[in-house]
């Protein structure tokens, strides 16, 4: 008799019925409106923009604000939810990630009460989009050495600089962008019909090709004084925004992991090699019980961050923790799915490949394996090795 990953280790049992009916509805929306599509996309380059309003009728859009127009759920059916969407494809939990962890949550966080009731309800139905600017072409890991300024022009800022590997900016109605000024690094809410902004979306990627990140320009661009973001000074706003799409991570990760040894499974059951499924040789089924043994770990560490993130003691050290080990674990058992399915394995018949090959930009984006080992390694020895 075999046994599902569901009921392998009964993490079911530690949910409560509201959070089984998020992942349910949107195990639900991943099957129906995703999967069928998502090799295509993948292949075309495509961002099927017409799912964004489903998303936001579906309610995951900002979910876990507590904002006008936002569904106040839980963090960990946050998690869940990420958790189903990364098992379809990477780039639709980008994309929750970007529109409600990062933009909507800047607005959310340190916008003023005009700014949340322009932007938040509408993103949380889908009918605006968002982007978060923040990295540069010079590297994402040192955003203190940002090069992007705003100076003051009377009662108006001017924005110049230069972003780079910015998720949805193509298609955004308004940019939440980073800039250096006399005050320290302050966030400001960038239409992106504003003369002088311009993005333009990176071509040749091998990876997350069914999502969309960008180059963006800011070219002199005049706000008035109504865009600033009040609440945000210092890295430390952007740094925040950070932590809660991390978080996520931690989650989707693991929904990846999770679609890569489902199809192992299958596949280790019903392919014969020698006269035999090759599931019934003992080096797949080491395989699978190392996959499963760290699939499992990762879900019982995203079940913890939630928990601890739901009483507000999560701590950015324990996020780097999730997010380090979700990613890693991930691509270990997405590689031993691949050598399970042999030569098929790298053809599109398998979502591993597809998988496998977006792993690789979560392993970069909202902090690499480096950076997170040296915020473990200074947690651990009171000493920063960053530079």
């Amino acid at each position: 008799m075999t046994t599902t990953l569901d009921d392998a280790f009964s993490i079911d049992h530690l949910l409560t019925d509201e959070e089984r009916g998020w992942r349910d509805r949107a195990r639900a929306f991943a099957t129906e409106r995703i999967r069928p599509v998502i090799e295509q996309d993948f292949e075309d380059k495509h961002f099927r923009r017409e799912l964004v309003a489903e998303l936001g009728a579906l309610g995951v859009l900002g979910m876990h604000l507590k904002d006008e127009g936002c569904a106040g759920a839980g963090a960990v059916s946050y998690g869940l939810v990420c958790h189903e969407l990364e098992a379809a494809d990477s780039g639709w939990r980008t994309f929750v990630s970007v529109q409600g962890s990062l933009a909507m949550s800047a607005i959310s966080k340190f916008g003023s009460d005009e700014q949340k009731a322009e932007w938040l309800p509408p993103m949380a139905r889908g009918e605006r989009i968002g982007c978060f600017a923040l990295t540069e072409p010079e590297g994402g890991s040192d955003p203190a050495a940002m090069r992007t300024t705003a100076r003051r022009d009377g009662d108006d800022w001017v924005l110049a600089g230069v972003k780079r590997w910015i998720g949805l900016a193509a298609l955004a109605d308004v940019a939440v962008v980073w800039a250096a000024t006399d005050e320290g690094v302050r966030g400001f809410l960038v239409p992106t019909s504003t003369p002088g902004f311009s993005a333009t979306a990176i071509d040749g990627k091998l990876s997350m090709r069914a999502s969309v990140q960008c180059d963006v320009v800011l070219e002199e661009v005049r706000l008035p004084a109504s865009a600033l973001l009040p609440g945000a000074r210092g890295l430390s706003g952007p740094f925040s925004c950070l932590n809660e799409a991390r978080y996520g991570i931690v989650w989707g990760a693991m929904g990846a992991a999770r679609d890569c040894l489902e199809v192992s499974i299958e596949r280790a059951t019903t392919r014969e090699v020698f006269g035999r499924p090759i599931g019934a040789t003992q080096l797949i089924q080491e395989k699978l019980a190392n996959m499963l043994v760290e699939y499992e770990k990762g879900m019982l560490l995203a079940l913890h961050l939630g928990r601890l993130k739901e009483s507000g003691r999560l701590t950015p050290t324990q996020i780097s923790v999730g997010k380090l080990n979700s990613v890693r674990e991930a691509l270990t058992i997405a590689r031993e799915a691949r050598t399970i399915l042999g030569g098929d394995g790298i053809t599109n018949a398998f979502p591993v490949m597809r998988h496998m090959a977006n792993l690789e930009s979560v392993r970069t984006y909202e902090g690499t394996d480096e950076i997170h080992t040296l915020v473990l390694g200074r947690a651990l020895t009171g000493l920063a090795a960053f530079a």
